[in-house]
């Protein structure tokens, strides 16, 4: 017990001892391993600060600011798309295979209906728009595992009041899965939903496309003799209107299997005027086309609304469009159109990208 007691004491005195050393003016150590510590986090946020400031400082660091000419740049390139655009009339501009190829016309794009385990309930018709009077060939695919019934239903709706205006009853034809059937388009013009309805596996399945009934505008009646006047080939196009009024000829104009323009034309036409001259200007149509046969395709014509409100009627030429045999086009040069104002917004865009 006296040894412990010894030891306990000896510890004391040594701790005591050791303190005042450290806390004494002779240790130059002042607790070095503390100040390292101490130093280290106050100097951190100096050499931090004086990175930033730096950075700051230093130009290179700096991100650039965008350069000006990206507006004139930009200027310029609407400036030189929209005079290359002028050079064309508005009423006969460059066709190309792939716009030409992309028109549909009067086309109807078939809807499928996607049913269970990847099958298809498909309506077609044979086209968009329809004359009133015409009868319309509704035709029906369902492909699948579905057991179908053995007939199926076609409506025609008003989109408004979905009152029903017409039915039929599709029959099958021709293979398993395939259906037909015929309704009459003698309603007032506009368009019409239509509604085709079956049971599969016992179910109703509902499908619903759209149609337009067009009134009766007139008769197409060919081409009159194609000609030379100024720098354009004229190709009169002859229809003799239901109704006088205000009318917009579109078509597309080939020389041999290549599409060259689209050509668009407004008239008044009645009794006394049934011909709208259609213009391909030389810009489009020249020495190269010379001699080689030609076609006016796609014809469209758009009876306009007499008034505001009044709704645009449509018709359609044959499918085939009309051929003829240009005169010679030797006096046609590549000459751009004279437009002047088109002419001032092109000299505008252009003085505006200058000044960048």
């Amino acid at each position: 017990m006296p040894g412990k007691v010894a030891l306990l004491l000896t510890l004391v005195t040594a701790g005591v001892v050791g303190a005042g050393y450290l806390l004494s003016a002779d240790n130059h150590t002042d607790f070095s391993w503390f100040s390292k510590v101490v130093d280290s986090a106050e100097t951190a946020p100096v050499q931090s600060a004086g990175l930033a400031r730096q950075s700051s400082t230093d130009p290179s660091a700096e991100p650039e600011p965008p350069s000006d000419n990206a507006l004139g740049f930009m200027l310029a390139s609407v400036a030189d798309q929209y005079a290359e655009t002028t050079r064309y009339p508005p009423w006969s501009i460059p066709l190309s295979p792939e716009q030409a190829n992309a028109y549909r016309g009067n086309h109807y794009e078939p809807v499928s209906l996607p049913l269970e385990g990847d099958g298809q309930f498909t309506v077609t018709l044979e086209k968009y728009r329809f004359t009133a009077g015409e009868q319309i060939l509704v035709a029906a695919a369902i492909r699948g595992s579905q057991v179908v019934g053995r007939s199926l239903s076609a409506t025609l709706e008003r989109p408004e009041s979905r009152d029903a205006i017409a039915g039929t009853t599709l029959e099958e034809a021709g293979s398993p899965g395939y259906f037909e059937g015929v309704l009459s388009a003698d309603e007032s013009p506009g368009e019409y939903r239509l509604i085709v309805e079956t049971r599969l596996d016992g179910k109703p399945v509902r499908h619903v496309s759209t149609l337009a009934i067009e009134p009766y505008l007139g008769e197409f009646e060919g081409l009159g003799d194609a000609r030379i006047q100024g720098n354009n080939l004229i190709i009169p196009v002859r229809f003799s209107p239901e109704d006088p009024g205000y009318y917009a000829l579109s078509a597309q104009l080939f020389v041999g299997q290549r599409p060259v323009a689209q050509l668009q034309m407004e008239k008044r036409l009645d009794s006394t005027s049934n011909t709208i001259n259609l213009k391909a200007h030389g810009t489009v149509v020249g020495q190269s086309d010379d001699g080689r046969p030609a076609t006016a395709e796609n014809l469209q014509i758009r009876q306009l609304p007499a008034r505001p409100g009044d709704r645009t009627n449509y018709a359609f030429g044959p499918d085939e469009g009309y051929a003829f045999t240009p005169p010679d086009l030797g006096s046609l040069t590549d000459t751009p159109a004279v437009n002047p104002e088109s002419e001032q917004r092109a000299a505008l865009l252009r003085q505006l990208a200058d000044k960048f």
